[in-house]
């Protein structure tokens, strides 16, 4: 099969698609951007500003935990039914929150919002999975991808002129219109034929998962901020939570068809991938986390200049995400992957080493180098776990990556958490101590990506270009034009 540019591009044949896939994917990045900057003017109008940490965190957990349930249902439903069901959701939590009276109810909306994100973002990588052949997967997550580029600037500055107007509410009904749109270039573009079974849903299976990872990264999220580690908050949630999923991964053993089955572990590329989207979670998060407060804490520059650079980090991931394809379809899925996070730990490297002599263009250069990094590494470890499984299973295997990339970022949010402010409360001034606690970050993120290192050195060597009759499966399951 010959693989042009038009094969994948908005004027190919699935490209109503690709459109319908990158505006649903939207909805979910510009969701993560735009509540931050206004967060004073939602504190003025409805209170609680104790409180305003949670429209982050909850939404952020009902995302993660959901996320396995979703890829599994896709698997046995099909990916139309949960990614129009998810764009449903996020439609309700957007209206309600953009209701919402006090922040207890704005948090209690954020869950709905979260839980629709929860299948938005998985389903869209999937149904690109789907739909295009491996030679062409590189270019469709480039895509995607370059719409969180652009959702890192359109966010801040939509979240910033609704702030500014007065008109805080807007930022969640701008979603309106958007979900409106999206379901119907779904409903109206994307086919898919399947051969309908009957299933049974893991129930037990589903609910222990989603109570005990809820528990899990909630005790990562609030551990050395609502409650001290040393508390019995601190020592029992987490410890429910490890207690939960135990009984989850028993309860998995006599399931008919579990919703996390052990052959995603079990597989030697399964789990080599999934833990390197492990830490590309951690090391995103620990990132988009401190080098804004780096910059304006020790250049005292403007919070735009420091999202700026910032940007640099989403600005370089697609860019190396859609050319990706190039160097794997070449020399393979790992040893693209090598190239990619070896580009990374330099940049992370670079980065931990001048933090203490700090500059906005250098900063910003170094998060470039480490986007191209990363967008070299997560791409072609992700399509190579989609690619090593038919139709049936790609759901669960893309749900699993994600899912795992959500843990990384929480447990990098706490460790990371826990590094900053132990050299925050050792300093005299929390001025002076932004420096060394950033540098101190940095460094754990470059430990953090010198470990992806040894995970992409475990991926098996046979993991590489997928041969011409792997793509026939994608070819008969693309959507009639």
């Amino acid at each position: 099969m010959t693989v042009t540019r038009a094969d994948v591009g908005f004027r190919s044949e699935r490209g109503p698609i690709l459109i319908a896939l990158m505006l649903t994917t939207g909805l979910v990045a510009i969701d993560s951007t735009i509540v931050a900057t206004a967060v004073p003017s939602i504190v003025r109008d409805v209170g609680g500003f104790s409180s305003f940490p949670w429209l982050f965190s909850a939404y952020m957990l009902a995302q993660a935990v959901s996320v396995p349930v979703y890829a599994k249902l896709a698997d046995m439903l099909g990916r139309k039914p949960l990614i129009l069901t998810g764009i449903g959701l996020f439609l309700l939590g957007s209206v309600l929150c953009g209701l919402a009276p006090t922040m207890g109810a704005l948090i209690a909306f954020r869950v709905v919002q979260g839980l629709g994100a929860g299948a938005v973002q998985p389903m869209a990588i999937t149904i690109a999975g789907d739909i295009y052949t491996v030679a062409e997967r590189a270019k469709a997550q480039g895509y995607l991808a370059s719409v969180w580029a652009v959702s890192s600037v359109v966010g801040p500055t939509l979240g910033g002129v609704f702030a500014s107007l007065g008109i805080w509410r807007g930022i969640f009904l701008i979603n309106i219109p958007l979900c409106v749109l999206a379901a119907w270039m779904l409903a109206r573009t994307f086919h898919e034929s399947f051969e309908k079974q009957r299933h049974r849903i893991d129930y037990l299976g589903s609910g222990l998962l989603t109570v005990a990872m809820t528990l899990l990264i909630l005790g990562a999220l609030e551990g050395g901020q609502a409650w001290a580690w040393a508390s019995p908050l601190g020592i029992g949630v987490p410890a429910a939570g490890a207690a939960l999923f135990v009984a989850f991964l028993l309860a998995e053993r006599r399931a008919a068809e579990p919703v996390l089955p052990t052959w995603v572990i079990s597989r030697r590329l399964l789990l080599t991938t999934t833990l390197v989207s492990f830490g590309v979670g951690a090391m995103i998060l620990g990132l988009t986390s401190y080098v804004p407060t780096f910059l304006e804490g020790a250049l005292s520059v403007s919070p735009v200049v420091a999202g700026l650079a910032l940007a640099a980090l989403t600005l370089g991931w697609p860019i190396s995400a859609s050319q990706s394809g190039r160097l794997y379809l070449r020399i393979g899925f790992r040893r693209t992957a090598i190239i990619g996070i070896v580009v990374a730990v330099a940049g992370t490297a670079v980065l931990a080493a001048t933090a203490h002599t700090p500059g906005v263009l250098f900063v910003a250069g170094s998060c470039f180098v480490i986007g191209l990094g990363l967008g070299l590494t997560a791409s072609p470890t992700l399509i190579s776990a989609q690619s090593s499984v038919d139709w049936s299973r790609r759901g669960v295997v893309t749900g699993t990556n994600l899912f795992a990339r959500s843990i990384g970022s929480a447990l990098g949010v706490a460790v990371f958490g826990a590094i900053a402010n132990g050299i925050y409360a050792a300093a005299p001034s929390q001025q002076l101590a932004v420096v060394p606690a950033s540098g101190a970050v940095f460094f754990a993120v470059l430990v953090v990506a010198v470990l992806a290192v040894a995970a992409v050195l475990a991926m098996p060597r046979d993991a590489q270009k997928e041969p011409e009759a792997a793509g026939a499966e994608e070819e008969s399951r693309r959507p009639a034009p």
